[in-house]
């Protein structure tokens, strides 16, 4: 993740610290935002660095949210910028929204302050907001912030405009990509459903995953006839601070199975 959403890195960065770590493949995965693709491929033009155009769809699931990865989309398209564009602006409301919430239950924030923290041009969000909130002093972390006030049943939480899986799935195979069900355990009920509308994979590397884990998802995959692909999710910041950059070991061999099943459709 990058500045193009919640990341604490822009695109260059993120591009720069893979290749100072001697990572091969970096699929830049925004939330609801492609905005951070080109600007990382231009980076990575002089290195042997290798990023995949991606993206991270939120989507809703039986009143909670849920992940699609989009890998190898065609990030140009009007539609999927269109709809992208619909994700974010519900998002940025949703965040004015829960600002002027929290603000009327005695915690005030200044809508300036969560934009800076953002970043020019960057998707706003929750996790904007939980910093704002750490840096006034109103919490002790950012895990805080969402447990008590915003997230899902907390005081200032708001719903906003989001896909159903199975429109996410669609729309990702409409602009050519290859949609994989992100760090799935705790949502494997919705996998059948996926499957018969064209989901193509399940993340089965990823952090704070046990080998237990993986080797479940990786049963659960051959079982569906899902392809595996893998990360770390990483974002930098005090979002998920424990993650590194190139922490996950994700096989060789994921990538180009991931990168033969694109290019098989494409044929």
């Amino acid at each position: 993740h990058t500045t193009a959403s919640d990341g604490y890195y822009s695109p260059r960065q993120v591009v720069e610290m893979a290749v100072e770590l001697g990572i091969r493949v970096l699929a830049i995965a925004d939330h609801d935002s492609t905005d951070g693709v080109a600007e990382a491929q231009r980076a990575a033009e002089a290195t042997s660095l290798e990023v995949i155009p991606a993206v991270e769809i939120n989507a809703e699931f039986a009143r909670t949210e849920l992940h699609v990865l989009g890998y190898y989309v065609d990030y140009q398209s009007p539609w999927l910028q269109s709809v992208l564009g619909r994700l974010r602006d519900s998002r940025l409301a949703r965040a004015q929204q829960m600002v002027r919430k929290l603000t009327a239950i005695g915690f005030p924030l200044a809508w300036g302050q969560v934009a800076e923290i953002a970043g020019e041009g960057s998707a706003i969000g929750r996790p904007h907001i939980a910093q704002a909130m750490l840096e006034r002093g109103y919490v002790n972390s950012i895990e805080e912030a969402f447990l008590r006030y915003i997230g899902r049943g907390g005081p200032a939480y708001m719903e906003r405009f989001k896909l159903t899986p199975a429109e996410a799935v669609r729309l990702i195979r409409k602009v050519g990509g290859v949609p994989v069900l992100a760090h799935p355990l705790g949502v494997m009920d919705v996998i059948p459903d996926l499957v018969r509308v064209g989901l193509a994979g399940l993340e089965a590397y990823y952090s704070g995953y046990s080998a237990e884990e993986t080797q479940f998802l990786l049963a659960q995959a051959t079982r569906y006839r899902l392809l595996v692909t893998g990360g770390s999710d990483f974002h930098g910041g005090s979002v998920m601070p424990e993650i590194q950059l190139g922490s996950v070991d994700v096989p060789p061999s994921v990538v180009e199975e991931l990168k033969k099943h694109w290019q098989g459709k494409h044929k």
